[in-house]
């Protein structure tokens, strides 16, 4: 049968940087040439990076990312590449707009090209949206096999474009992704890249980007399966890795081009005939996918690490105050850039007890982060002294000029400041606008409070345990007034992170989380709290987006409204 050797090539792009994506799509195909690659498969808009949201409507942008196309092709071809058939995805543009595309670059040249009919500007895909039929479908003639090219969302559709790809007649499908995590995701994705292996007929290549874009994480988890669903390889999550893999593929697909299954088959060559018979390198990665709290915390470390990286800055500084989010925020940091880069500020006020500074404490020493003391009693006495400030306002004045101090060493120093609020204080409105919910990046924005604990006893349980037990098991207070804890706000957190799964993840109405169990006057409180703080998550900062639903990206109510759940 004939032979393939195929490269899975899961990078790390940045959006807009057409010059870095370039060199990283040339260095890691000069791997896969060094390992005896045939064909090489990058992620869904690797040249451009993933997502360009509005960058999509900029006619430079798309003008820049074609010509650096053929410039990266011709590079290929002058670093000694240029045998190795190179799937690479860009952002094109024709007389409709434009478009979501891959290419095939070979021999100096880009030998074949394919669009999507959507639009890649809209923030992520999701799979609920209805797919056009109409597009063209690329097959690319390989060293006498045929492979067929598909872009991202096509995975998702039962009888779309991969169906027809199988009545067309390949050998081999290529599918380049830009999947981001969410929790559980891995779960769905390899049965998915199965179901579609057997609608071709043949074995599916998925190649996932991995990193971090703004608010998104791309957890990599490249696939490959065979026709009949084998496992063949898998890569690593949140990891570049390159996966190697030699195929044998019957060949002789029976051949059907033009209109097949309401999408039109094009077809082009690259070499006629097969290879001559070779000694397969070796069995290729097969991966083990993450357990669930390791997962998330990969997920957390690489979204904040990129974010910072990307960005330009080089440290940051959070606010310790011996509390559970702010010790799990800066452990993150701590792992994502190093302590040297990590920046801790205790800022007391006349009614933070004695544990709260020896618990920030503490964790400095664990941690082996910067760590320095900011008093702030004297600062909010001006305040409510000269404005009369008493009760809630006298409160908040406390968080705010804890933020003032952050902001403050944030702009001499060019630290980036971390806000360390958890998803369910955000839901519920539990943080003080330009107080605590200052900062550039939210680490844990999209994490509920129930799993930021068991977050923290994971990380404990694995090296250095950077966490002080203290901070875990000691009851949650915003230490704002005297003897203050949460529970005096709010319902117990795991009851409240019961009903906000249902109501936030799920979208269940009044009636629902009656009928689930939960008691009315719970409800009504939750649900009026959470309708009533839309305006503040609009000003909160971004975070890496880890569940289906995270507040910012895929959670938008109006503002202002006059709807409520109700009986």
């Amino acid at each position: 049968m004939p032979q393939l050797r195929i490269a899975l090539a899961q990078v790390n792009t940045t959006v807009g940087d057409l010059d870095g994506n370039a060199a990283l799509v040339l260095e890691w195909t000069r791997r896969a040439h060094g390992a005896g690659a045939h064909v090489v498969v990058f992620p869904e808009m690797a040249l451009t990076g993933y997502p360009v949201e509005d960058l999509a409507l900029r006619r430079s942008f798309a003008t820049a990312a074609t010509t650096s196309l053929t410039t990266l092709a011709r590079q290929l071809a002058e670093a000694g590449c240029g045998e190795v058939a190179a799937v690479v995805g860009y952002l094109d543009r024709d007389e409709v707009g434009p478009r979501n595309a891959v290419a095939v670059l070979h021999d100096g040249q880009v030998v074949a090209t394919q669009f999507k009919h959507h639009l890649p500007n809209y923030g992520v895909f999701d799979e609920r949206r209805y797919f056009e039929s109409g597009q063209t479908l690329d097959v690319v003639r390989v060293h006498g096999l045929e492979m067929g090219m598909v872009i991202c969302e096509d995975i998702w559709q039962e009888g779309g474009p991969i169906a027809a790809l199988g009545q067309a007649g390949v050998d081999l499908v290529v599918s380049p992704n830009a999947s981001p995590y969410e929790r559980d995701k891995d779960d769905q994705r390899l049965p998915l890249v199965r179901r579609r292996a057997a609608e071709a007929g043949a074995p599916l290549v998925y190649v996932n980007l991995v990193g971090g874009q703004d608010d998104l994480v791309f957890d990599g988890d490249s696939i490959a399966v065979g026709a009949d669903g084998t496992l063949l390889a898998r890569s690593p999550q949140f990891v570049e890795h390159l996966s190697v893999l030699d195929l044998d593929l019957p060949g002789g697909a029976a051949r059907t081009d033009g209109e097949v299954g309401g999408f039109t088959v094009t077809r082009r060559t690259l070499h006629e005939e097969p290879l001559a018979r070779y000694e397969p390198t070796g069995e290729p990665v097969v991966s083990q996918p993450l357990d669930e709290l390791a997962e998330v915390w990969s997920a957390l470390v690489v979204g904040l690490r990129d974010y910072v990286r990307k960005n330009g800055f080089r440290s940051v500084v959070l606010g310790l105050s011996g509390g559970i989010d702010s010790a799990v925020c800066a452990a993150l940091a701590v792992d994502a850039l190093g302590a040297e880069n990590v920046y801790g500020v205790s800022m007391p006020s006349v009614y933070s007890s004695d544990h709260s500074r020896s618990d920030a404490s503490e964790l400095a020493e664990r941690t082996g982060l910067h760590y320095e003391v900011q008093p702030i009693a004297d600062m909010v006495a001006v305040f409510t002294g000269q404005l009369g400030l008493t009760g809630l306002a006298e409160e908040n004045v406390q968080a705010r000029c804890r933020g003032v101090t952050l902001m403050g060493l944030s702009n001499q120093h060019g630290h980036l400041v971390l806000a360390t609020g958890n998803k369910t204080e955000l839901a519920v409105g539990y943080s003080t606008i330009y107080g605590d919910a200052v900062g550039g990046f939210a680490p844990i924005k999209d994490v509920p409070k129930t799993l930021v604990w068991k977050l923290a006893e994971w990380r404990n349980s694995q090296a250095d345990a950077p966490i002080p037990p203290n901070s875990i098991t000691k009851p949650p207070s915003a230490e704002l007034r005297p003897g203050q804890l949460d529970t005096d706000s709010l319902p117990d957190y795991h009851l409240l992170d019961s009903v906000l799964e249902d109501y936030v993840e799920g979208d269940r109405g009044y009636a629902d989380l009656v009928a689930a169990g939960f008691a009315p006057e719970l409800i009504d409180k939750v649900l009026r709290m959470v309708d009533a703080a839309e305006y503040k998550r609009r000003q909160y900062p971004p975070g890496t987006k880890i569940t289906f639903r995270a507040f910012g990206r895929d959670r938008r109510l109006p503002i202002t409204s006059g709807w409520r759940e109700g009986k």
